[in-house]
């Protein structure tokens, strides 16, 4: 099977790697070339387009880091539908709206195109150990023709629906991330700033009724102060925003998504995009007058 895979960032670089690893046949395609190279060197083909990946491919998966760049590479003037042919399947693993995704596949359904709207959740240390959670939504006998693909890249592959609920059930994640990035913080900062010691905090809440997987990744980093780039503010601030609208046009009202998405702003606003989202501590220690340590 010849694949093409467009986005090699932070989580399409480990995938595509992967799947090399695993014996594709592989294009790639990348904005910056220094990891093109890369992959290169590794045994992949160039392609100096979106459309000239697909041309060269039976299956393309695309990993992106915005709206605006999915609706451009799949329907740009030398994006991948205008080069598509009937059979192919197109998968598209960004975080983007269901309404987009439901576009992308009733357009590639009128040239006879396969799409599946597959976003992925896991971090960059499950997309290098291909242990990667993929939500898919779309047909499901389309996704049985790519399950050899998808193994190569997770080890847990769910179909969750039709058209666009790929993107519906990675949204219901990014809304839980949000909420529960906020409410780890909050707790911390109130904690330690009432005399709480933050390791005894950890021991007790990771066996508690309050325990989250963001409480046990945020405690250790904060106390390292590990605000590096892992999971970007600015990756979380667009998915909230992407919540917000939809929850609008739905419309369902969200308390905690509207108080998340207040933290990822005032994060963005003083320059902390680029840094892990447990660096949105930040704020909250300097407005609480406690440094966690």
């Amino acid at each position: 099977m010849k694949v093409g895979f467009i986005g090699l960032g932070r989580m399409g670089k480990p995938m595509a790697i992967n799947l090399i690893r695993k014996g594709f046949d592989l294009t790639v395609h990348n904005r910056s070339q220094a990891v093109v190279e890369e992959l290169s060197a590794l045994g992949a083909d160039v392609a100096a387009s979106p459309a000239d990946v697909v041309v060269a491919t039976e299956v393309v998966l695309t990993c992106l880091p915005s709206p605006e760049t999915v609706e451009s590479v799949y329907l740009g003037a030398s994006g991948l539908l205008p080069a598509s042919r009937s059979g192919q399947i197109l998968v598209d693993h960004s975080t983007v709206s269901p309404q987009s995704s439901r576009r992308i596949h009733a357009l590639a359904a009128e040239r006879g195109v396969d799409f599946l709207d597959a976003p992925i959740s896991g971090g960059v240390p499950r997309a290098e150990d291909a242990t990667l959670t993929i939500m898919v939504g779309g047909d499901a006998k389309v996704l049985r023709r790519v399950e050899r693909l998808f193994s190569a890249l997770g080890d847990r592959v769910v179909h969750v629906g039709g058209p666009g609920t790929g993107s519906v059930v990675k949204l219901v994640n990014q809304l839980l991330v949000g909420v529960h990035t906020l409410a780890a913080l909050e707790a911390l900062v109130f904690g330690v700033k009432a005399g709480a010691d933050p390791q005894k905090l950890l021991e007790v809440v990771e066996s508690s009724f309050g325990a989250s997987a963001m409480f046990s990744r945020a405690v250790p980093m904060v106390l390292e102060r590990q605000f590096g780039s892992a999971t970007d503010v600015r990756i979380l601030s667009k998915d909230m925003g992407l919540i917000t609208e939809l929850a609008k046009e739905l419309p369902v009202r969200l308390l905690l998504g509207a108080l998340a998405e207040q933290l990822f702003d005032e994060g963005m606003g003083l320059g902390l995009g680029n840094n892990d989202i447990v660096s949105l501590v930040q704020p909250l220690e300097r407005i609480a007058g406690v440094e966690v340590k």
